[in-house]
């Protein structure tokens, strides 16, 4: 989804690999017969001049440059930028993000990474997402975690010393959720759950009755066999047992790997949405197991 960019030694070098070193021009918005229509403005791409969204007139434009100029004081405590891309046309702008650590819990190792992302629509200020992977697997386990946070929003400063504190809170936010996400995966791994139990959840998710047309049922039973293969059948799951810790790899795996019956033409960037700020199913399919402990 977007440019490598691990030897920028900066975020204003990333953007400019990623081709992302473009600016926010305002401009006033006219109705169909030429009148400018008072209190809103249209952002436009310096680029190419192409919309990215209509605000109002109250709107601050954050340019890409400072967004993400405090991310800079991350690469002092070992972080390192991976990627960086664009989604939407522009209309969000991200920076994928890896933290120093590696982690093994419940046996596996987890590797902890972040996206902080900008946006040029009015969708959302400056934010920071945890997306840790399941190395073996490439498993996102962003869980939506009671204790800790997994997408927190950060601060526009030009100040050095304001950068500094948004990005030791944004150190101290993903060290906190890691921290959470160890302790919850291990009580997961600790629900054992049937076989009778995870084909009840999985029905939920893909449901197959009489009242369904023979063309909905025959693609809710492709996508339950899917899943269902990526229970009992994945060579990375057979030594993690039966339990809730393997339930949600498997829905993980499904929810981020499989491919759809039928294929939008934004169905990679709604994923990646999904992957950073958390998979529905993912989530749902992490309350059924808390559910049967």
């Amino acid at each position: 989804m977007g440019t490598e960019v691990k030897e920028a030694p900066n975020s204003t070098d990333a953007l400019r690999l990623a081709g992302l070193d473009w600016q926010v021009i305002q401009r006033d918005v006219y109705s169909e017969d030429g009148y400018i229509i008072p209190g809103y403005k249209v952002n436009v791409r310096s680029s190419d001049f192409s919309t990215l969204g209509i605000v109002t007139e109250r709107y601050q434009v954050v340019q890409n440059e400072e967004a993400f100029k405090f991310t800079d004081e991350l690469l002092g405590e070992g972080v390192t930028y991976e990627t960086a891309g664009s989604l939407q046309g522009g209309r969000r702008v991200w920076m994928l993000a890896k933290m120093p650590e590696k982690y093994i819990i419940a046996g596996d190792e987890i590797t902890p990474y972040f996206v902080i992302m900008n946006s040029h629509d009015g969708s959302c200020s400056i934010k920071a997402a945890m997306t840790p992977i399941r190395v073996v697997c490439q498993n996102t386990l962003n869980l939506a975690l009671d204790r800790a946070k997994r997408v927190w929003t950060t601060k526009h400063t030009e100040n050095i010393l304001s950068r500094i504190s948004e990005a030791r809170q944004t150190i101290l936010m993903a060290d906190q959720y890691m921290s959470e996400l160890g302790k919850e995966i291990d009580g997961l791994s600790r629900i054992k759950l049937s076989d009778r139990k995870v084909m009840e959840y999985m029905s939920e998710f893909f449901p197959v009755t009489e009242d369904m047309s023979s063309l909905q049922r025959s693609n809710n039973q492709k996508l339950l066999s899917n899943m269902k293969a990526r229970y009992f059948d994945a060579p990375d799951l057979l030594d993690v047992g039966k339990n809730g810790y393997r339930f949600i790899n498997a829905v993980s795996d499904f929810a981020t790997h499989a491919k759809p019956i039928r294929k939008r033409k934004n169905y990679k960037e709604n994923l990646f949405l999904r992957t950073v700020e958390g998979n529905p199913m993912i989530d749902k399919a992490y309350k059924m197991v808390l559910s049967a402990a």
